[in-house]
């Protein structure tokens, strides 16, 4: 069994994953815009994850724009028979690197050929709306205008199954109401764990849950911490908090993003981690502390 096998699988619809994946977004340069800074090592990291198992990458045409799709076209097409790509949709960059919506009925639909057109691919795995009524952080509102959009492009057959990103728990109670959401792609880590209820009724009906940014938001004092578990486990605090995501719930998938070789395979080797009693212990106070 390779390193990554020992982090299970989960299931994005029809298609099964591993659970500990890869996130394309920091292939892109500065701020996820424009091209990276060592276009060979970014192709070699893609195809390093690959190598090692890896069977779920998560990008969007906006990273970059266009970067990483066309980076993972370039290092992985033809694509492995078990490769999984998730996208999203429903933002735009500005000429300055700024993050704006992209709700709108055309801006949708040109965003999914964007990424069949650079990804070289004739249907998307997985496509997540991005909710940007809040570009930082998720914010009430409908999404039955936009979600219908991609629904109507899943039903032509560009789309095979659909997520939300960035979405409160009405909004994704709402999406259910329209369509078949196999995923959901929110903020949460040791610290943040606004979604702690939500990632168990995600999980009750089989649908998977996708946090970014799993070390985002800790404090000085949460950092000690977490570096004082990954010291006596001999362990790196991300492998830490790595471990602690795969065991806090078993429809839990993880995209730790990187652009470097060694930081993958550190990353990877997560999936190995076993957690004593007392060190789980230890990290939910500190959760505990965050969430507080």
């Amino acid at each position: 069994m390779s390193s990554i096998d020992q982090s299970g699988s989960f299931t994005l619809g029809d298609l099964e994953v591993k659970r500990l994946g890869y996130g394309a977004m920091q292939l892109a340069g500065p701020g996820v815009f424009g091209p990276p800074k060592d276009r060979e090592t970014a192709l070699a990291v893609l195809r390093e994850a690959i190598a090692s198992g890896v069977n779920h990458i998560d990008t969007s045409d906006f990273y970059g724009p266009h970067v990483t799709n066309q980076l993972i076209r370039e290092a992985l097409h033809p694509y492995r028979d078990d490769l999984v790509i998730v996208t999203k949709i429903g933002a735009r960059r500005g000429a300055d690197a700024s993050w704006l919506p992209a709700f709108s009925a055309d801006e949708l639909k040109q965003a999914v050929h964007d990424n069949l057109r650079n990804l070289r691919l004739d249907v998307l795995d997985v496509v997540n709306l991005r909710v940007m009524l809040n570009p930082h952080h998720p914010s009430e509102g409908s999404i039955e205008a936009p979600l219908a959009i991609l629904a109507e492009l899943q039903r032509q057959g560009l789309v095979r199954h659909i997520g939300l990103s960035n979405v409160t728990r009405d909004q994704v109670a709402e999406g259910r109401r329209i369509t078949n959401i196999v995923c959901v792609q929110n903020l949460y880590n040791l610290a943040q764990r606004t979604d702690d209820a939500l990632i168990d009724e995600l999980g009750r009906d089989g649908i998977a849950y996708v946090p970014f940014f799993p070390l985002g938001g800790f404090t000085p004092l949460q950092s000690s911490a977490l570096s004082d578990v990954a010291t006596r486990l001999n362990a790196t605090p991300m492998q830490v908090a790595l471990a602690w995501l795969l065991h806090r719930a078993p429809n839990i998938l993880l995209i730790p993003g990187t652009s470097s070789p060694a930081h993958l395979q550190q990353n990877i080797a997560a999936a190995e981690l076993t957690l004593p009693k007392d060190a789980i212990a230890e990290l939910d106070r500190i959760a505990g502390a965050g969430h507080a």
